[in-house]
């Protein structure tokens, strides 16, 4: 199972080698790999269905309890076999849309990368993993909604998703440490089982917060569904995939997988209702105002995320269930419909409905795709999407709830369906029925164009009308949601009931709906403009603009190209963050105690202050060199008193050794200039002061706290028996750290060599037919 995880990643990196040996024929091999996969995954549904687990697990961070943990139960097995299935269907399909296209072998390099990071994500079982495997979906993701590099809005709308989607992550990387704090331990699986534990403790509602904004702003919900739409920019196939297996299926399957740990209280079905529900109408309710294929598309996918999340926050064992079956259908119907999109504007050039019409006539098939897709998405039977939507209204009607609160959710799931309706009519009816409208003769696609989508479609159909067939793999799915045993019966025809007559008015309310759309629609883009300015997206943009002028501010005034302001602005940081620990969390009582101080002591510390502050008065770099080398010199003397004869010694290489290199240096230099102002020398003064008074009182503390190091005792230790030297200072330096003493001789080495190129060089001398350019004087120097 670790292979099948990993082989993407092992396989993505040949892609475009292989795209220079095959060309257009790189589509049918690549294709081999999900292909292979799915057969993989279809090979253990005997065994989840028989109720076992498939697990594999490699070592990666032992010490920390971080391993390489993959779990297979009902769950991840379904969205396994989803992300393979529909990404053969996929790859195959974007050979033959991307035909010709100079970056096709990019285009199935990110692809396969995404595919691999997508089955990473539902297969872990580790907390860590899982997160890993999550991030890189949103930088895969990010390459292939910006494929088309060349545009802008392509550019803008790939920083977009990866800005929001990174931005969640980062959130529920806090919320599953916390969780896993709670659980103590880092494995999902062991997480699940500890829920009672995990709600009972204080860190909970915390923990739920953060994971449900990582889960909410992957999934597109409300108030995160901006970046969504903007996504369509990547390529139909790219879209395809996205939207029915992979990336926004993730917050989806983060919030079913931890639901037995996190879902069942108030906080859980307050959040991930309300959110499922705003997203939900929101979704639908601009998907019919829009008249670009894929638009409408996007939008109808933000709904049904919306759909899936509203029903996870019910939490009930019918809403679970419909909630899973309803993933399914709406993988199925959304990746042909996308390709369908894809088709039409690969044969006439556009995506606007108002410009098509007719489409049957010369793309019969593509047109059979989109009708099979589009009953399955309005619930019509035979179709699955029927059976998703009796479950919906079934698990509504069966809340254990009062009467009011249990007909406001029904006309919740109502609405939502009844916008499907609308969509799934201006998806399929709009392009394909009436009179024949496009901008250029439109033609057939390929074989391969028409038959990925088809078979979707196709799929939609057989699963609806073979129910049994997926029923027991459901069930395990569901159970594992459910965290607890369920028993399912799926069935085409319940009678006449309430459901029924529910799904009659859902369809006479989308019907109306889509035939009143011209009409409606201009008063509905007045609304959303009179509401843009309060809208998510604008927010967001305000938000992002704030950032870049509040970091354009910031830089001005600290990016000076002066070294002194740098370092001002190291300094103050550091007193800043060190004064604020001081001020909240260190008692000074116990800190100045007199340790028996001696005269000669008192002696050297002074002339270290003398020689220090001699060298703030010098105008003269020799002078002041000379004067820091008796500060130098100075601690060396205090490192022979406290009994560290190496470290004296070589503290007085490095200081003789420095004023060398000083005195070398300054004898090529001009002559010392006063560079700043009276008023910045004061205000300097005063930072050095401050600072040193801050690192002092560091040391006070530092030295005050009791020295239980361990590493003393073992370099003494060890320093004979493992490296046979007697000097511990000399062992540690060339055994114990010796790549890293070698790396510091090394850059010491580059420096030197750098530093005698610049004493070589002769920049004052003009060259032949150049005059001596004036020489610049700084700011402060001119203002004087």
């Amino acid at each position: 199972m670790s292979l099948a995880v990993i082989s993407g990643f092992a396989a993505a990196p040949a892609v475009p080698l292989l795209y220079r040996l095959a060309r257009e024929k790189t589509g049918w091999i690549v294709a081999l790999l999900p292909l292979s996969l799915f057969v993989y995954f279809a090979s253990l549904l005997g065994r989840i269905v028989d109720g076992q687990i498939v697990t594999a697990a490699v070592e990666w961070v032992p010490s920390l309890d971080v391993n390489l943990t993959f779990r297979t139960d009902g769950l991840s097995l379904v969205f396994a076999l989803i992300i393979t299935g529909i990404g053969t269907l996929v790859f195959l399909y974007g050979g033959a849309y991307l035909h010709g296209h100079a970056f096709t072998g990019r285009f199935y390099t990110a692809i396969t990368l995404f595919m691999a990071s997508m089955l990473g994500v539902v297969m872990a079982d580790n907390i860590i993993l899982l997160f890993v495997f999550w991030e890189l979906t949103s930088f895969t993701s990010y390459v292939l909604i910006g494929f088309y590099n060349e545009r802008e809005a392509a550019r803008d709308a790939a920083r977009q998703a990866l800005i929001v989607t990174s931005a969640g992550g980062l959130f529920m990387l806090a919320g599953l440490i916390l969780l896993s704090l709670s659980a103590g331990t880092w494995e999902i699986s062991e997480i699940v089982a500890r829920g009672a534990a995990i709600q009972a403790d204080d860190r909970y509602v915390a923990a739920l917060i953060l994971i449900l904004l990582g889960a909410f702003t992957k999934s597109a919900q409300f108030p995160f569904h901006f970046w969504l739409p903007g996504a369509m920019e990547a390529p139909a196939p790219v879209s395809a995939y996205l939207h029915s297996a992979t990336m926004v299926n993730a917050g989806i399957y983060l919030m079913a997988r931890l639901h037995p740990a996190l879902g069942g209280t108030d906080e859980w079905h307050v959040l991930v209702t309300a959110a499922g529900a705003a997203t939900m109408l929101l979704g639908g309710y601009l998907a019919w105002q829009k008249t670009d294929l894929k638009q409408i598309l996007a939008y109808s996918t933000v709904s049904a995320l919306g759909i899936m999340t509203f029903l996870l926050g019910l939490g009930t064992e019918e809403t679970l269930t419909a909630a899973m079956l309803f993933l399914l259908v709406h993988a199925l119907y959304k990746g042909a419909l996308f390709m369908v999109a894809g088709s039409v504007d690969h044969a006439t050039g556009t995506r606007e409905i108002g410009e098509l019409g007719g489409l049957r006539r010369a793309m019969p098939m593509t047109a059979l795709a989109a009708a099979l897709a589009a009953l399955s998405m309005a619930g019509l039977p035979p179709l699955l999407g029927f059976v998703a939507k009796e479950l919906i209204y079934e698990g509504t009607l069966h809340l254990h709830d009062t009467s009011a609160w249990i007909a406001l959710i029904t006309l919740l799931a109502v609405l939502g369906n009844l916008f499907n309706v609308t969509a799934a009519g201006l998806a399929a009816i709009r392009p394909f029925w009436g009179k024949v409208k496009s901008p250029h003769t439109p033609h057939d696609v390929s074989a391969t164009m028409w038959a990925a989508p088809l078979i979707l479609g196709g799929l939609s159909l057989a699963l609806g009308v073979a129910l049994t067939a997926y029923e027991p793999v459901l069930e395990r799915m569901v159970e594992a949601v459910h965290g607890e045993p369920v028993h399912l019966h799926l069935a085409l025809w319940h009678g006449w009931t309430t459901m029924l007559a529910l799904s009659g008015v859902t369809f006479a309310g989308g019907l109306a709906l889509y035939l009143a759309a011209p009409r409606l629609s201009r008063p509905a883009v007045s609304l959303g403009r009179a509401l843009d300015p309060v809208a998510p997206s604008r927010l967001y943009a305000d938000l992002i603009h704030g950032t870049v002028d509040a970091a354009t501010a910031g830089s001005r005034i600290i990016l000076t190209a002066y070294l002194r302001q740098y370092i001002r602005v190291i300094m103050i940081t550091l007193v800043a963050a060190l004064g604020y620990v001081f001020a909240t969390r260190i008692e000074f009582d116990n800190l100045l105690h007199s340790s028996g101080v001696r005269v000669y002591e008192v002696v050297i510390a002074g002339v270290i202050i003398a020689a220090a502050l001699t060298v703030t008065q010098l105008n003269k770099r020799l002078s002041a060199a000379a004067a820091l080398g008796v500060v130098g010199y100075g601690v060396t003397l205090i490192y022979i008193l406290y009994g560290a004869p190496d470290l004296a010694m070589t503290q007085f290489a490095i200081e003789t050794l420095t004023v060398i290199l000083f005195v070398v240096v300054i004898y090529r230099l001009p002559k010392l200039k006063q560079l700043s102002s009276t008023t910045a020398r004061r205000m300097d003064a005063v930072l050095a002061v401050v600072v040193g008074v801050t690192m002092t009182l560091l040391t006070l503390v530092v030295t005050s706290v009791p020295m239980r190091s361990q590493l003393s005792p073992f370099f003494a230790e060890m320093s004979y028996i493992a490296a046979h030297g007697h000097n511990v200072v000399n062992v540690i330096l060339v055994d114990f750290r010796g790549f890293d003493t070698m790396g510091e001789i090394t850059v010491l080495s580059v420096a030197a060599i750098g530093v005698f190129a610049l004493l070589r060089l002769n920049l004052d001398k003009p060259k032949p037919g150049e005059q001596r350019a004036p020489e610049r004087r700084e700011p402060e120097e001119r203002g004087r």
